[in-house]
């Protein structure tokens, strides 16, 4: 994402995200200043400016309907959001400043040779989190079975055997996937 679509997206969460709920009368989280609920929003604006109109009027629904607060008039804080949205419409692979630190880190590039990178991708889109090396160990146990099809597959093109539609499905997927984490390993080696 440039700068322009960046400001862009910024624009169109406040719109339809921050400004809509403060219509509906939602005020900020009794436990924040002004200026921190603020920063908040700006920080919300950030992070949103990737999702679309129609995924952020479902989020602005679905805060809507789980305010916070005693009276249930306050906005929810930031991380409540962040977790709908997130449901909503996953943010883009690439576009995670976590995902191209783990990328560009030792533990990226191991995934990457060792071929359970898929797996790391789909734990730091779920999680938003730097794995923990117990986090690690389940991820890699995890990837220990299409990582074994795809080697067997190989193997098997390798001596002439021609894979089935799902087999080339299944080889299609991983690849890109693959693939997709390469990416990820090069914007962050290239420093974006």
């Amino acid at each position: 994402m440039d700068s322009t679509e960046q400001a862009t997206g910024e624009k169109r969460v406040r719109r339809l995200l921050i400004e809509a709920l403060e219509l509906r009368g939602l005020a900020r989280p009794s436990t924040l200043t002004r200026a921190q609920y603020e920063a908040m929003c700006a920080d919300l604006c950030q992070r949103l400016a990737y999702m679309t109109e129609a995924s952020l009027m479902a989020l602005e629904e679905q805060v809507a309907s789980n305010p916070a607060g005693k009276d249930r008039d306050r906005m929810p804080i930031s991380n409540r959001i962040l977790e709908w949205a997130g449901q909503i419409q996953p943010p883009e692979d690439g576009a995670s400043p976590l995902m191209r630190a783990v990328f560009g880190h030792d533990l990226g590039a191991t995934a990457i040779a060792e071929g359970w990178a898929p797996e790391l991708m789909t734990y730091l889109r779920d999680k938003r989190m730097w794995p923990t090396p117990y986090a690690v160990t389940m991820i890699r146990e995890k990837a220990d079975g299409p990582r074994r099809q795809m080697l067997i597959l190989e193997e098997r093109i390798g001596y002439g055997y021609e894979p089935g539609a799902d087999d080339r499905a299944f080889l299609a997927r991983r690849r890109a996937a693959v693939e997709k984490c390469r990416r990820v390993a090069e914007l962050a080696a290239a420093g974006a």
